[in-house]
């Protein structure tokens, strides 16, 4: 601890370091002793709107807003730490709250092999419609969007929840990655079902460059793909003049915009697919904001796939 009262802890901000790695593992785990593992041991909750506060209030104004930044000044100024603390409490919402399975994978994974997860529904690998779920770079990890708007704002702006939520009211079965645990062998699967993606910022990337890996695969089980504020470029990654056709007919991407949300924006690009304004002039609200479009466009785009002439 420092003259402060603030904790020191190495520092790493590369992308795609895990909130529980460290250069430093020792003075990590020496600061977990230290100080709470859980926002109620700091004092805080979330209340039934998603939003965090102290536990002794029930809303939020002007003077609890205050009171809401001495958060920052009770948890470690480290990107691990605070990032363990939301990690843990989302991870924990997937399963209680959205009813969805942790899967570790590779699913035939040695006793001394490194594995990661993924969540997933009960009818994730039956269900004739899925929705896949995948989140930007940095150190977000499965269902969430953006770690600043869960503390910030609302567990419904910053997490994947509303979109699972939607998508079990629909019918659809769901798929939630983990793509920034990275550091370790995941193995794919090779179940022939058809689903739509939903990909935020660098996971449109992800899911750009697994198309051009898997492209006939990709082709035939995927039926829409919505894109929020991706810096994806169709032509820079390589795919073929087919492809681009092909996402230029299945996705579109919601980017941040001060027009109103859905009005469609021209762009130089003609290798690109549709975009249109997300309704608001923030990257990590982009999910949020487009979220009923997003659903709209993929509900269209399955009652296309019905006809049997759309994969």
């Amino acid at each position: 601890m420092d003259d402060t009262g603030k904790a020191k802890i190495a520092q790493d901000s590369s992308d795609d370091q895990h909130p529980y790695d460290s250069d430093d593992e020792l003075c990590y785990k020496n600061i977990c002793d230290e100080f709470p593992n859980t926002f109620e041991g700091f004092g805080y909750k979330f209340n039934e709107s998603g939003t965090l506060l102290r536990r002794d209030v029930t809303r939020r104004d002007a003077m609890q807003e205050r009171e809401h930044l001495k958060f920052y000044y009770k948890i470690p100024h480290d990107n691990h730490f605070t990032s363990a603390l939301v990690t843990d409490y989302v991870y924990d919402l997937l399963e209680k709250e959205s009813g969805l399975k942790k899967m570790t994978i590779p699913l035939d994974a040695l006793e001394d092999e490194p594995t990661t997860f993924i969540f997933h529904s009960d009818d994730a690998f039956t269900n004739e419609k899925i929705v896949i779920l995948i989140h930007g770079s940095g150190v977000v990890r499965a269902g969430q969007w953006a770690r600043r708007l869960i503390i910030n704002d609302s567990l419904n702006s910053g997490t994947q929840l509303p979109y699972i939520k939607r998508a079990k009211g629909l019918g659809y079965g769901i798929i939630v990655l983990n793509t920034n645990d990275n550091r370790k062998l995941v193995k794919g699967y090779s179940y022939r079902i058809r689903g739509t993606i939903v990909a935020h910022s660098y996971g449109g990337i992800v899911t750009v460059n697994t198309c051009r890996l898997f492209p006939e695969s990709f082709q035939k089980r995927v039926f829409a793909i919505a894109f929020t504020d991706s810096p994806h470029s169709l032509i820079n990654q390589g795919l073929s003049q087919p492809l681009i056709e092909w996402f230029r007919k299945v996705a579109r991407n919601w980017v941040f915009s001060n027009l109103p949300l859905d009005t469609f924006l021209s762009t130089a690009d003609s290798y690109e697919v549709e975009c249109v304004s997300a309704g608001t002039q923030r990257h990590d609200l982009t999910s949020w904001m487009s979220f009923a479009s997003v659903y709209e466009f993929i509900d269209a785009r399955y009652r296309k796939t019905l006809t049997g002439n759309e994969l």
